[in-house]
């Protein structure tokens, strides 16, 4: 699948497009190849970008006052990345987005964003539907964080996400669920005994 037919695949998720709707869309966006441990975004710069990714993972962190990282969320094939507040408001960044392996990705900035909402309103109707998506999957998670156990959040990840576990080191995948690596090691001997 070509890195526009995946982003199609993911538009009709939420909306029906027309093939020259499509194309007014796409012409908006541009290709690029992020080379692992490379950044797409660093804390203190601005977000000039939504990225679709089209192959690879990154990680989406920001460094707590201890300096460890404090993962928001991964994004794989056929999800968006980026900082939200950022993006929108032009202001710099308290978030990273890193490559944990090569990767490419389509970008669109805002002026082109922008314009894709007035000549295309229903692009504006499927970024809302999925912002309200993410709102309702931060949401989930931040519940799951504050009212269950780390065995519990493990269990749900590896349900949700059961290709994405093999892809993360175990630091990253503990940091995302707020526990130590070695805390993270015990869960897994623990589960793969029973």
């Amino acid at each position: 699948m070509t890195d526009f037919e995946l982003l199609r695949k993911n538009i009709e998720q939420y909306i029906q497009i027309t093939d020259a709707e499509f194309e007014q869309f796409t012409v908006n966006f541009h290709h690029r190849k992020i080379k692992k441990k490379a950044f797409l975004l660093r804390e203190n710069d601005t977000c000039k970008y939504e990225a679709f990714v089209t192959k690879g993972c990154f990680r989406i962190y920001y460094s707590d006052e201890k300096g460890d990282a404090q993962i928001l969320y991964f994004a794989v094939e056929g999800w968006w990345a980026t900082d939200i507040d950022s993006f929108i408001n032009q202001k710099p960044s308290i978030l990273n987005i890193e490559a944990l392996e090569d990767s490419e990705v389509l970008l669109v900035n805002k002026p082109d964003k922008d314009i894709l909402y007035e000549t295309l309103p229903k692009v504006e109707k499927m970024f809302r539907i999925m912002n309200q998506k993410s709102l309702v999957t931060f949401q989930r998670r931040v519940i799951s964080s504050l009212g269950k156990t780390a065995d519990k959040r493990y269990l749900e990840f590896i349900e949700k996400y059961p290709d994405l576990e093999q892809r993360l080191n175990q630091q990253h995948l503990a940091a995302y669920l707020g526990i130590s690596h070695e805390f993270l090691s015990k869960i897994r001997k623990k589960l793969s005994g029973k």
